[in-house]
């Protein structure tokens, strides 16, 4: 087995301001671990700022876990000999990200978050494949055999992205929204049934893909959750009347359940991801028609504007608050890293969902697609745990979902934008016309241009 106290981790976006702390906030608490964790992020600038804070932390005397924190200028030395490699970075700026959200309103559209699917989603994907192609590429050249974590959105696209450049590569993909319902299945138990359970006493079992995931079966010890999950819905036909536990990044009036419970009530299935990114799968005029309908089911456009006045400009203030010595409070993160790093070095196993290449866990839908699913953890390896066939009332919104990932992957990598334009007008919320929805397309894909590298080719070819 490893030496587990001479472990090496690369981060990929090791200048994160949330993740990567996060990271450290973990492995501080966990005294069974300990090595070197490598910063590597295009902003050199701020890697240095994480590696100046990672190592203050792990100098204290109170800490269990003891790392080192090294920030490199470049990708290799970073990846070089890695045991596990953990990528979470932004896909371009914020003003890319503000022509994906906000460019669609004039046509509009309104889109939630902006990450996954959609305008906003479809034009992200397109720059963050040729990024994914070189993560891939680098780690089959310098560390082969590491874990591969991704945290990035859009999650599948990402994923499925490594696996189409590198596929011996072991990569999952991790997110925590499913978090959410379990938390929500907490506060279900407490309230019909003064019941005192944690999130990690829900058991489920979850499909479909990231951000747009099911549950068809959930248990609190010998309790079914899933009779109960029916009275609750009906008992809340306005959502839960207050934001609960998954608002992790604190918006107004972000999530009160009221897109899950309606989901409920047309499939009688429990919709397992949070509101705002429920709400982009579904058909534009469901949720998203126009800022009074998402008023009245109780969500939030999360602006970019709101993202760098507020949620940024916090981090921003805590990075400067710690490099001028404030202590790193530690905190409960909820998140599940350590335990998965744990579990993949034959620390006991492990069992939780991630986004993986299917491979019969969810039949019904086509294999190699990635796929989000419990997984089993032990000794070097992840299995994915079967889930069963997806229900065809759900399978008939997530197949088009697929391939409209599916295309947007190959026209990430091969610059085939009509391909992509194709996926663009296939969109579930894509309400305007044709002629609008080329526009569109053209005027986002010229916003973010810098990051394809097929542009300046496609743009000649349409001229001849």
């Amino acid at each position: 087995m490893k030496n587990i106290k001479d472990l090496k981790i690369a981060y990929i976006g090791g200048g994160s301001k949330a993740w990567a702390r996060t990271l450290m906030n973990d492995l501080a608490k966990e005294e069974q671990l300990a090595g070197t964790v490598l910063l590597y992020d295009i902003d050199y600038v701020a890697a240095k700022d994480n590696e100046t804070i990672g190592n203050a932390l792990s100098s204290r005397e109170d800490i269990k876990g003891k790392w080192k924190y090294v920030a490199k200028e470049k990708i290799d030395d970073a990846l070089r000999g890695a045991d596990f490699v953990f990528i979470s970075i932004l896909p371009g700026t914020f003003k890319e990200m503000e022509s994906d959200v906000h460019l669609p309103e004039e046509y509009g559209i309104y889109q939630s978050v902006g990450d996954t699917c959609g305008p906003a989603g479809i034009i992200r994907s397109l720059r963050t494949v040729p990024m994914y192609e070189d993560f891939a590429l680098a780690i089959k050249r310098c560390c082969p055999n590491a874990w591969v974590v991704n945290f990035t959105n859009p999650m599948t696209v990402c994923v499925r992205t490594l696996y189409k450049v590198f596929p011996e590569i072991k990569a999952i993909g991790c997110c925590h929204e499913v978090f959410g319902t379990k938390r929500l299945m907490v506060r279900m138990l407490k309230e019909k049934y003064g019941i005192q359970a944690q999130r990690d006493d829900i058991k489920i079992n979850v499909f479909g893909v990231n951000h747009f995931t099911w549950v068809n079966e959930a248990h609190f010890k010998d309790m079914d959750l899933v009779p109960m999950y029916a009275e609750y819905v009906e008992e809340h036909p306005n959502g839960t009347e207050e934001e609960w536990e998954d608002n992790w990044i604190h918006l107004p009036d972000a999530n009160n359940a009221q897109v899950k419970f309606d989901l409920y009530r047309r499939y009688n299935i429990i919709a397992a991801a949070g509101d705002r990114h429920l709400a982009e799968f579904c058909p534009g005029n469901w949720y998203l028609k126009d800022k009074e309908t998402v008023t009245k089911f109780g969500f939030t456009l999360t602006t970019v504007k709101w993202r760098t006045d507020v949620f940024t400009k916090e981090k921003e203030d805590k990075t400067k608050e710690l490099l001028e010595g404030k202590p790193f409070e530690l905190y409960e993160s909820g998140e599940e890293m350590v335990a998965q790093i744990k579990a993949l070095l034959g620390l006991g196993d492990f069992v939780t969902n991630v986004n993986m290449p299917n491979n019969g866990q969810i039949p019904n839908l086509p294999n190699d697609v990635v796929v989000e699913t419990n997984a089993y953890f032990s000794g070097d390896s992840i299995k994915p745990i079967f889930a069963g066939e997806m229900p065809k009332q759900i399978s008939g919104l997530t197949l088009p979902i697929i391939a409209e990932q599916e295309a947007v992957v190959q026209a990430g990598l091969t610059g085939d934008y009509d391909l992509a334009f194709g996926a663009f007008v296939n969109s579930p919320n894509m309400t305007t016309s044709l002629d609008n929805a080329r526009e569109m397309f053209d005027r986002m894909l010229y916003n973010t241009r810098k990051y394809l590298p097929f542009y300046d080719e496609y743009i000649a070819n349409k001229k001849k």
